[in-house]
């Protein structure tokens, strides 16, 4: 054992373990109670006897539904109780489970390369309070979860690595792109192993899988935003097809992490990469349903921290919810609904890991033709955004204008979010994060009007300080949908600096100040959503 340190605890049946946690378990304000009939079996299911709990889809002879948990779900040993209770209930199916890193372990993961490079002595690294933190983590979850021997030294070498790879960046002061993606790695190898070897330890087979190893997952050699290789899809398939003889088996995979195609270095594939790994298997295995489980209801109306009466939406499209992701809303990535949106019927199912009995919200291909009713989705702001305006007699009735403003914005490599032309002037909102990591500077920003106005192509004005609302709805009613929120704008006295209307006819997008964009947000929220809302409060 290469690590113990003083956190060991008194080992208890793994059973008992999980019924003494279940009466001291925190209950948090957003999770909703069980009945007691629905608690009763899903313990009946759990605590069928020391170790034999009942396995999923034990009669199934594939693969057939894919669950993704985020690093919030299995922060401790007893959300990975929780997890576990989860992924037992689902009797009918046999699921491939992937596990993002626990915690709060890959910004550790981060801040332990970075305060490396400021060590002055190599023996510093073991004492960073970032591996200080990620060795109690681990540790303490390993003994309270009754980990087999085996896991607890695969796990322990694992957390020998990793400092040990901090100590190389202490000595040779540099942490490239591939040293932190192998540096991250760690956070879902450690979490997959535990995990799996819990399940085994309530009577479970459960199996533990690299995606970047025994699954293949091929990515190009971005070593922090890897994109996924066409190859990958075939090996997944191949590693995950069960033979005829082959007992079920609950697998678990890392998420985030795949291996550079020509170095062979081990790669992370970007935002939402966990998610991204999750439709990337199920597409492979053709299943109907990957499961992403959160910490709400599904997706809601607006933003919950702004808005009282948020409502769960029972359904969207993947145009609506790559909308939804563009504009802000904690959703999914786009890139991660990628290999669903490609599939003929895999659809993505948001569900709340504190609610199990709640439906979720199902993103997929096609509405129901019985949802005539439908008007408006969801309404998301963006906040600390630049508003271009640019104006030039000289484009009247001339071509290749905007072709000149998109190459300045390239040069300047800012993103565009939206767009308003007139015939002199063109109005432009500006991506506040940029290359998706910080704000623009004033001085960024000023550099971008001289180069207009250098080159003799406009004059230029820009204001900062703006809200982006962006509201997502039925294209057939998009009239309705303009009149109704200018109209509970008008009476909040908000005032629109700009509109524009996405190209997919799903978004239209309003421009208000900063100081008025949360308003903005419920005034329209009231206007759409206050009848659903009383619906809902009096069927409680």
């Amino acid at each position: 054992m290469s690590y113990s340190g003083g956190l060991r605890t008194t080992r208890s049946h793994p059973v008992e373990a999980i019924k003494a946690w279940h009466l001291s378990a925190p209950f948090h304000k957003h999770q909703h109670r069980r009945t007691s009939r629905d608690h009763r079996t899903i313990l009946r299911m759990v605590y069928a006897g020391p170790g034999n709990a009942r396995q999923p889809g034990d009669n199934l002879g594939k693969y057939s539904l894919v669950m993704k948990f985020g690093g919030s779900s299995i922060a401790s040993s007893q959300r990975m109780r929780e997890v576990a209770e989860i992924v037992i209930t689902v009797q009918d199916d046999l699921p491939v489970v992937v596990l993002s890193a626990m915690g709060r372990t890959t910004n550790n993961l981060l801040d332990a390369g970075e305060l490396a490079l400021k060590c002055d002595n190599a023996d510093e690294v073991a004492n960073l309070e970032p591996i200080v933190e990620i060795r109690a983590c681990h540790i303490s979850a390993m003994h309270e979860l009754n980990i087999d021997s085996d896991t607890f030294q695969e796990v322990c070498k694992l957390l020998d690595k990793m400092e040990q790879l901090c100590t190389g960046i202490a000595l040779m002061q540099e942490c490239t792109r591939r040293t932190r993606a192998t540096l991250v790695s760690f956070g879902e190898r450690m979490s997959s192993r535990i995990f799996s070897s819990y399940l085994r330890s309530l009577g479970l087979r459960s199996r533990q899988f690299d995606a970047f190893d025994e699954l293949g997952f091929i990515t190009s050699d971005q070593f922090e935003n890897g994109v996924i290789c066409e190859q990958t899809y075939s090996n997944v398939k191949a590693a995950l097809t069960r033979r005829s003889d082959e007992p079920a088996s609950i697998a678990v995979v890392t998420g985030f992490l795949g291996r550079g195609e020509k170095t062979g270095a081990i790669t992370t594939l970007g935002r939402g990469g966990s998610d991204l790994t999750a439709t990337v298997i199920g597409s492979a295995l053709n299943v109907p349903e990957v499961q992403v489980w959160k910490d709400v209801d599904g997706v809601l109306s607006a933003d919950p921290r702004e808005v009282e009466g948020t409502i769960p939406l029972t359904f969207l499209s993947f145009h609506e919810a790559t909308e939804l992701a563009y504009f802000g809303a904690q959703v999914l990535h786009p890139q991660s609904m990628r290999p669903a949106m490609d599939s003929d019927s895999l659809c993505v199912r948001v569900k709340n890991s504190y609610n199990i009995e709640a439906p979720g919200t199902l993103i997929g291909h096609v509405r129901s033709t019985s949802d005539s009713d439908w008007i408006l989705t969801a309404i998301v702001r963006k906040k600390n955004v630049t508003l271009l305006d640019i104006v030039s007699t000289r484009m009247l009735g001339q071509y290749g204008f905007l072709a000149r403003v998109f190459a300045v914005m390239e040069k300047a490599r800012i993103s565009v979010d939206c767009i308003a032309t007139s015939e002199v002037s063109v109005s432009l909102t500006l991506d506040p994060a940029k290359l998706w990591s910080r704000d623009l500077v004033k001085e960024e920003l000023e550099a971008l009007v001289r180069d207009f106005e250098n080159n003799g192509i406009a004059r230029v004005s820009y204001t900062t300080g703006n809200s982006l609302v962006s509201l997502i709805g039925n294209v057939e009613r998009n009239n309705e949908i303009m009149e109704r929120s200018f109209r509970a704008l008008r009476s909040a006295a908000i005032r629109v600096k700009m509109v524009s209307q996405g190209a997919s006819k799903t978004n239209i997008s309003l421009l208000v100040s900063e100081s008025q964009g949360a308003q903005a947000v419920r005034a329209i929220h009231a206007e759409f959503f206050r009848a659903c809302q009383l619906s809902e409060d009096q069927n409680k």
